[in-house]
């Protein structure tokens, strides 16, 4: 399993597919083995995995694995304690309770780097800095939970994925590096990595006789005759309009079922 981490930029897609509109992560990375696991909105920043392993994306994604997923978060307003304790409690979205998080108000980090475009500035409006971690991956979850409490998301930053952490990496923007799994504990209960298989409609083949033969079968071994009905070229159950009138089922009834005096379809005569 070959791991790689990308520090992605703000304005770029998390994609290989080329974008005439925006860069992607092709531009930074072009080895065809390698797969997105975790990715980022085309305004967020930081830390993303590459890897040729196809589970990995479900493992690091998934609520019960809990793999702590680290943001920094630059908000409009300077956010409040009761704030916070909603985000630690979980916030209802348009999808549901969000699991509690771990959010704590910190200060602007010394190591962050400078963003193309800059974050909007208002004096009248000041901004405040806070760490958050969760372990869901919905789509934009941590934008639509700090905006559910009143501080709308300015901009966002992952730095961590379980025990990777960006910082400590020294990664800069558009930066990467491989690293060992086998170094890390986070990887050790990865599943392994399957083959990706097809579905088939194919029939399955059997050895079983046809159903018309076979039971042909078992009236010679019982010493009966054979059936003899008419039956279809290829063989299977004599349908009714295959019998002759007098092999046809006649219909029950209790001796109250009128005879059909309706004229037979068709344009009535003039």
């Amino acid at each position: 399993m070959r791991i790689v981490v990308f520090n992605k930029p703000y304005d770029v897609l998390s994609q290989f597919r080329e974008d005439t509109a925006h860069l992607t992560v092709s531009n930074f990375i072009s080895d065809p083995e390698l797969r997105i696991a975790g990715r980022l909105d085309l305004d967020s920043e930081g830390l993303m995995f590459l890897t040729d392993h196809g589970g990995l994306n479900q493992f690091i994604t998934h609520p019960s694995n809990k793999k702590y997923k680290t943001y920094l978060a630059q908000v409009d307003g300077d956010v409040t304690e009761e704030a916070l304790e909603q985000l630690r409690q979980g916030i209802e979205l348009a999808d549901g309770l969000t699991l509690p998080a771990k959010a704590s108000k910190v200060d602007e980090p010394d190591w962050l780097w400078e963003r193309t475009p800059p974050v909007r500035y208002r004096a009248n409006i000041p901004t405040t800095w806070i760490e958050l971690q969760i372990c869901e991956g919905r789509n934009r979850q941590v934008r639509r939970m700090t905006a559910a409490v009143g501080f709308p998301t300015l901009r966002l930053i992952r730095t961590q994925i379980g025990s990777i952490n960006l910082v400590k990496l020294g990664l800069k923007p558009g930066e990467k590096v491989e690293i060992e799994p086998l170094l890390y504990s986070d990887f050790k209960d990865v599943p392994a990595d399957k083959p990706y298989e097809g579905r088939s409609f194919a029939k399955k083949s059997t050895n079983k006789p046809h159903f018309s033969r076979s039971k042909d079968k078992a009236r010679e071994e019982k010493g009966e005759a054979p059936f003899k009905g008419k039956k279809k070229a290829s063989g299977g159950t004599t349908r009714i309009w295959q019998m002759d009138e007098s092999e046809k089922p006649r219909r029950k009834t209790n001796g109250t079922t009128r005879p059909n005096t309706k004229a037979p379809r068709g344009r009535r005569p003039r």
